[in-house]
């Protein structure tokens, strides 16, 4: 009985197609669709990982036979490439990502002013993640076809895309005097415009935000003490209002941005911090089509599945789970995801399976430069060095790395 997943990838300019089926299979299987601008390095990264496969084979690993379960993870983010980490040597595991790294993502406000956090916060997928294949791709479609009993595990773990951030603050420190920072209801608007109060104070920021608190996201107090703290650092905050970044005139070099409330604003250049929308806009040309609620989130059920499907499982941003889209909550969908795995896989019951719970009031950081932090936790709101001890000083980084295997900080070459 063969059980396995058709991978396929497509060069634009030849039309080639390649396809891992085996001839003469008669399994169901789960068909999905790639596209792949470079396929001479998705080839190189396909063999690379049967090299991989082989070699930790030939080291006493557990030979990977025809009966080991086939499990693609779709999205290299933190849930996604923790839930590869976790079953590489218990699976054959193909993680398809559009990026060759993942990126701890709220690290990137840091590194605008500080570049050097980068090479930190942005791990190369190989870094952790040895026995199995990398398909530097974006997923395209996902089909369906035929019956057997058996049936390879999927794991869509899609990503919320993050916020668009421009050029670095390094490149533009000597010459721009004025910052405009636009943004939505999440965080980034406000850490950004922390980051840059902090590093570079001769600037004059101004941060723009169409609802009538900032940090919508959490509670009032917490809103409060980071508007707070953005004015003390000379931070000019625009609230209910939006600018219209068609209507941007330029005279001189200095830009004018017009607010929705008829105000003016003249600055060098504008970070915009808006999240772009749910990257599942594919899935609603599949059969998984009727399982995304009305925001384009899958429905999962306690134990993560896909509601109504046996083998696929969602996890991080693409949920439906009622809790905040935070990393470290990401990383427990993959930890719950994973362990359901091994127990199916190893042939257990169902009802023995792990369920998850939301996190319902979650904590909350929120980083206001490089030392100070508003932090929301279930009892209490506090802000300034304690919270900033917490999350400012090191973002994570180091605990995110050592969760996926790897040394806190990189040695000194």
């Amino acid at each position: 009985e063969v059980h396995h997943l058709v991978a396929s990838w497509r060069n634009p300019a030849r039309q080639d197609l390649l396809n891992t089926e085996p001839a003469g299979s008669r399994s169901r299987r789960l068909h999905l669709s790639l596209y792949c601008p470079n396929p001479k390095e998705a080839m190189a990264s396909f063999l690379h990982g049967l090299f991989s496969k082989f070699a930790s084979n030939m080291e006493g690993h557990k030979e990977l036979d025809a009966e080991k379960r086939k499990v693609v993870v779709v999205g290299g983010g933190l849930a996604g490439s923790l839930l590869a980490k976790s079953l590489q040597f218990n699976a054959d595991v193909t993680l398809i990502d559009p990026k060759e790294y993942l990126e701890i993502t709220w690290a990137d406000l840091r590194a605008m002013v500080e570049p050097s956090v980068g090479k930190r916060s942005v791990i190369n997928h190989r870094e952790y993640f040895s026995n199995g294949r990398i398909i530097t791709s974006t997923a395209t479609n996902i089909t369906e076809t035929d019956t057997v009993n058996k049936l390879p595990m999927t794991i869509l773990s899609l990503p919320l895309a993050t916020a668009i951030l421009s050029q670095n603050l390094k490149q533009r420190g000597s010459v721009n005097s004025k910052l405009n920072v636009k943004r939505s209801r999440g965080p980034t608007g406000v850490e950004l415009a922390g980051e840059i109060a902090v590093d570079f104070p001769e600037k004059e920021v101004t941060l723009v935000h169409n609802g009538s608190r900032l940090l919508e996201f959490v509670g009032p107090k917490a809103a409060d003490k980071s508007l707070a703290w953005l004015k003390s650092k000379r931070v000019q905050v625009k609230l209910e209002q939006k600018v219209d970044l068609e209507a941007i005139t330029d005279s001189n070099g200095t830009k004018t941005y017009h607010t929705s409330a008829g105000e003016n604003i003249n600055a060098d250049c504008h970070f915009l911090c808006i999240g772009k929308p749910l990257s599942s806009a594919w899935l609603k040309d599949t059969f998984l089509k009727s399982d995304l609620d009305t925001q384009g989130r899958l429905m999962v059920d306690e134990h993560l599945r896909v509601k109504g499907r046996k083998n696929i499982f969602a996890i991080g941003d693409i949920t439906d789970i009622p809790e905040i889209k935070q990393g470290y909550l990401a990383q427990k969908h993959a930890s719950v995801a994973a362990k359901n795995l091994k127990l199916l896989m190893a042939g257990g019951k169902e009802e023995k399976m792990a369920t998850y719970k939301p996190a319902g009031k979650a904590i909350a950081i929120v980083s206001l430069g490089r030392c100070e932090a508003v932090a929301q936790f279930p009892f209490t709101t506090i802000s300034g060095y304690i919270p900033g001890m917490i999350k400012s000083r090191d973002l994570f980084i180091g605990k995110t790395r050592k969760t996926m295997g790897l040394p806190s900080h990189l040695e000194d070459n």
